[in-house]
């Protein structure tokens, strides 16, 4: 696919997914949503980590409401099952860890569709906003599923009927992201996370994610099987191999994410 709504690279078993409509505040439409799918998708195989960030200053403002095609057949249900599934799915269903830098705010489904990663790190100075009722709509895109999750009942609830800004320090602390740092040094700080991954045991992150998942519907007895299953994987690997002979010599290991 031919990506012209966002910018794609891989360095260093990176894989970089830049939503690439600045002058739109990388609003979501209809063509960027099947790029981000086909990006992300693309990333999971050719890279050991996956970053989703924004051109601009914005990350993500959410859905286009100018977009002519969305307008011109405004089937919300057919959208988001259609076109905002696939994405969060890709994303979520991932086999190789994604993060989410967010660069600026995040609103509406911009905002869910960072929460659809599995480490999110903003810069000082985002924020994220429910914006949805503010025309008359329910959070989407994953929201009502994400927020209580991540925040609770009561902040999620209270996020979804104020429509209030979120900053980025208040996000960090009801649990909603992973971290928030100086803006000076974002850049910096979300590569230093991301080479961190990029150079782990992959194997056991896509069975941490396996479990981690499971166990939001498991009861405690089904969730330690599904830890001796997929441990007992883990203990199948190249990278356990190494990390134990590693320890044993005192070294730093080198995981071959394998």
């Amino acid at each position: 696919m031919i990506y012209d709504t966002i910018t794609y690279e891989v360095a260093e078993n990176i894989a970089t997914v830049t939503l690439n409509r600045p002058d739109k505040m990388n609003a979501l439409n209809t063509q960027m949503r099947a790029e981000i799918t086909d990006a992300v998708a693309r990333g999971g195989r050719e890279a050991r980590v996956v970053v989703l960030t924004g051109e601009g200053r914005a990350f993500c403002s959410g859905q286009d409401l100018g977009d002519r095609e969305t307008a011109a057949n405004l089937d919300l249900e057919r959208v988001l099952r259609d076109e905002y599934v696939p994405m969060l799915k890709a994303i979520y269903d991932c086999p190789v860890p994604t993060i989410c830098a967010v660069n600026g705010p995040a609103a509406g489904a911009g905002a869910n569709l960072a929460l659809s990663a599995d480490v999110v790190i903003a810069t000082e100075s985002a924020f994220f906003m429910q914006a949805f009722t503010q025309i008359g709509l329910i959070p989407d895109a994953g929201g009502t599923w994400f927020l209580p999750r991540q925040m609770g009942m009561a902040k999620a609830m209270g996020a979804a009927l104020f429509a209030d800004r979120i900053s980025a320090a208040q996000a960090d602390a009801w649990g909603m992201i992973w971290e928030h740092v100086p803006d000076e040094a974002f850049r910096a700080h979300v590569g230093k996370r991301a080479a961190h991954l990029a150079n782990g045991p992959t194997m056991a992150y896509a069975r941490i994610k396996q479990a981690m998942f499971a166990a939001q519907d498991n009861t405690l007895e089904a969730q330690l099987g599904v830890e001796a299953k997929l441990q007992g994987e883990c203990g199948k690997t190249r990278d356990f191999k190494e990390g134990v002979v590693a320890f044993m010599e005192k070294r730093p290991p080198v995981y071959e994410g394998r």
